[in-house]
């Protein structure tokens, strides 16, 4: 047991004490919330059943990756490399650079503790190529995603969205974005269906097309969003943190101990204790019980408190080559309609230049929402674009979310890790819980005033 403000061992009492909240499980949504609830000056206690950090999101190295997907004997083949050169992502994402979750880095300053790298470049599938995502006027009169008459219309499309001022309305050119959906908003600029695909799911990153019948100002925001996070570096709207998404869960957790908060790894939960009303108030281990006014935890911690709403299958296959020509590291994303699906496929591709796996090596991962029975073979249009493979490894897991929202009874489950390759939603899901946990809205607009830290 370690951690509090001096990082030194914490007095065995500590599970007697009464806490605002306890957080159970370190993936990365709870490592958030636990640094957030600290920062707001609440007692916090996180604890995990696992001896490492990062639950669902950890990052693993060769020989533990092996030993997940194989046996617990498994060794890893010498021609990948040394196993401590790989730290591979159970749940592989980019972060938006202008996005919520880098706001709430910048808003917490846990930058401090992590380095970050660009990613190199984003793709669309149309019509069995591969096209860069045309991200502005200029990009969209260039590209060959589009012929001659679409390019300009979509020029368009982009010179209002970029102008897009909601104080000023002499940027609105004569249109209610907040009165008119994101099917209208299209028909006002005569894009195409084609075009309507990749800035609804290459640049707004929507997952299927119920955004169409919704308000446009959404889909404004968002695509605002993709084009703000572009501006900040240039190539691509999204960076990664080197030595992967695992680094991430772990700079939350140190942000809480910053700020008082106690962490127990290696802590197994037997049981949850509720009060005469039927309002959470501890959390038993090991024969004592933590107080506390407040749960926080992931799916795995509350399974007769939530439903499965689908399921998400995953490939992640390691290469010696790159997905396209000059690029390090790269999304792609296959519209569904490209492939008559309901939901997109994602891909993505790291190599040891974010410090993820062996000089010469890539890792690859290709993620949709399962529609069929066929999980893995709903992967097949994704994997074709990966070309030979050293090898390659399939993981299908639950999609849950909880049956009720927490305020009655102070058990707050989050949702599990969609198959999207961003953060945008799992920052809402983090924002969300915030709210209905603390009774007020999570504002990321600031810097907060930072403690000196002693790790003395």
């Amino acid at each position: 047991l370690t951690s509090a403000r001096t990082g030194n061992a914490v007095a065995l009492f500590a599970m007697d004490e009464e806490y605002d909240a306890i957080v159970l499980g370190t993936g990365l949504k709870e490592c958030i919330l636990s640094g957030l609830l600290s920062v707001a000056g609440k007692k916090v206690l996180h604890m995990d059943r696992n001896d490492y950090y990062g639950g669902a999101s950890a990052s693993l190295n060769l020989e533990q990756f092996y030993q997940r997907f194989q046996s617990a004997d498994a060794k890893a083949p010498e021609h990948l490399g040394r196993p401590r050169d790989w730290n591979i992502d159970m749940i592989p994402k980019f972060i938006m650079a202008n996005g919520k979750l880098v706001k709430a880095l910048v808003h917490t300053d846990v930058t401090k503790y992590l380095e970050f790298k660009q990613v190199d470049g984003s793709f669309v599938f149309k019509d069995e190529r591969i096209y860069k995502v045309p991200a502005s006027d200029v990009e969209a009169l260039k590209s060959s995603l589009m012929g001659f008459f679409e390019k300009r219309r979509c020029k368009k499309l982009f010179e209002f969205v970029q102008n897009y001022d909601a104080s000023n309305p002499a940027t609105f050119q004569g249109i209610d974005i907040h009165r008119m959906t994101g099917e209208q908003f299209y028909a006002h600029f005569g894009v195409d269906e084609n075009t309507q695909g990749f800035i609804g799911h290459a640049l707004a990153l929507y997952r299927e097309d119920s955004y169409l019948k919704r308000s446009a100002a959404e889909l404004v925001d968002r695509i605002m969003i993709y084009f703000t996070s572009l501006m900040r570096y240039g190539k691509s709207p999204y960076i990664y943190p080197l030595y992967g998404l695992g680094e991430l869960p772990q700079a939350f957790a140190r942000l809480s101990a910053v700020y008082g908060g106690t962490y127990m790894l290696n802590k197994p939960v037997d049981s949850i204790k509720f009060d005469e009303s039927g309002h959470v108030c501890g959390v038993e281990s090991g024969g004592e019980v933590a107080k506390c006014k407040l749960v926080i935890a992931d799916p795995s911690y509350f399974p007769d408190r939530v439903k499965k709403v689908g399921q998400v299958v995953r490939c992640i296959a390691f290469l010696d080559h790159p997905l396209e020509s000059n690029t390090e590291s790269v999304q792609i994303i296959i519209p569904q309609k490209q492939v008559n699906r309901h939901h997109d496929i994602y891909i993505s591709c790291f190599s040891n230049s974010l410090q993820v796996c062996a000089p010469g090596k890539y890792v690859a991962f290709v993620s949709t929402t399962v529609e069929t029975s066929r999980a893995e073979a709903e992967l097949e249009p994704g994997l074709r674009l990966l070309g030979p493979m050293l090898a390659k490894f399939y993981d299908v897991y639950d999609l849950e979310e909880p049956n009720g929202d927490g305020t009655q009874d102070g058990v707050f489950v989050s949702r599990s890790y969609d198959a999207t390759s961003h953060f945008e939603t799992t920052m809402d899901d983090v924002m969300d819980i915030y709210k209905r946990a603390m009774g007020e809205e999570l504002d990321l607009s600031h810097a907060i005033v930072k403690p000196a830290e002693d790790f003395s």
